[in-house]
């Protein structure tokens, strides 16, 4: 634990929980049950490179593999970007605007296939698109689509934005899709600067380059009164974002908070 506070690491004794609950194949407070035992070399060499990788920078959801996301554990790798918290709150506000009954929904910029998936686990009626520009990142995807028994209803294509979505067939189109700036990069923790996906980032000099396309073309693969929901930087760009949206003619536009206050998700519904 000491190696990771001096890496600037905080709060860093539940990295170090995880890290050697991972080494252990144990749940991360199964710890504590074995404070008696003596870890064997092997074990204690995989936890020394394991916390050398974090003091590094490298995620502690790239070490381990893994995040739990709306109650499900997604794989991780370099090739997508790290599940947050606060997109759990996109994924809620989806779900509300969802009618009942089979429906469909297309996920832009599925990354690591974790809201395709949430969605999917929670209305068994439902079918997922889930678009992905970068190869690797839908192959992540279609492993944890397939590793959460969603095959048969959440489909991951390789395609930019919507150009995959035939017009008029979806009830919600949601994305969380790159939007920092490109000079925000050398800003940014080392985590996300030097170990995540910078397609999966950064968006243009002012970050808007893909949620602009979204916008402009999800009233053509919307049904009437489908909902297209993004997350955004908060801030400004939410304000920029949501003014984009009634440009477009979308109706009853809407901005709402993640977890921590900030307005970072904006909705509205395709009009006539």
């Amino acid at each position: 634990m000491a190696a990771l506070e001096a890496a600037g690491i905080a709060p860093a004794r539940p990295e170090a929980e995880w890290l050697l609950a991972d080494v252990l194949g144990v749940g991360r407070f199964d710890i504590y049950l074995a404070l008696d035992r003596e870890l064997s070399p092997a074990k204690a060499d995989a936890y020394e490179r394991a916390v050398a990788r974090r003091t590094a920078g490298e995620p502690l959801q790239q070490i381990v593999g893994w995040e739990s996301f709306c109650g499900l554990r997604i794989r991780v790798t370099p090739d997508v970007l790290v599940p947050r918290p606060e997109t759990e709150s996109l994924v809620e506000w989806a779900l509300a605007r969802l009618p009942r009954g089979p429906r469909r929904v297309v996920d832009v910029g599925t990354g690591s296939g974790c809201i395709a998936a949430a969605i999917a686990h929670a209305r068994p009626d439902v079918s997922v698109l889930a678009a992905e520009l970068s190869p690797a990142a839908a192959r992540v995807a279609r492993e944890n689509i397939a590793a959460l028994g969603f095959a048969a209803r959440v489909r991951v294509v390789v395609a930019d934005v919507l150009t995959a979505v035939a017009p008029d067939g979806v009830d919600v189109v949601v994305a969380n899709p790159p939007y920092l700036p490109d000079a925000m990069l050398p800003a940014l923790p080392r985590e996300i600067r030097n170990w995540e996906p910078r397609g999966a980032v950064l968006a243009g000099a002012d970050g808007l380059r893909v949620l602009a396309r979204i916008v402009a073309d999800a009233a053509r693969v919307l049904v009437r009164d489908g909902s297209l929901l993004v997350e955004t930087a908060g801030d400004a760009q939410v304000d920029a974002v949501a003014a984009m949206f009634e440009r477009a003619g979308y109706a009853e536009v809407a901005i709402r908070a993640d977890l921590t206050g900030t307005r970072r998700f904006v909705a509205g519904r395709r009009g006539v």
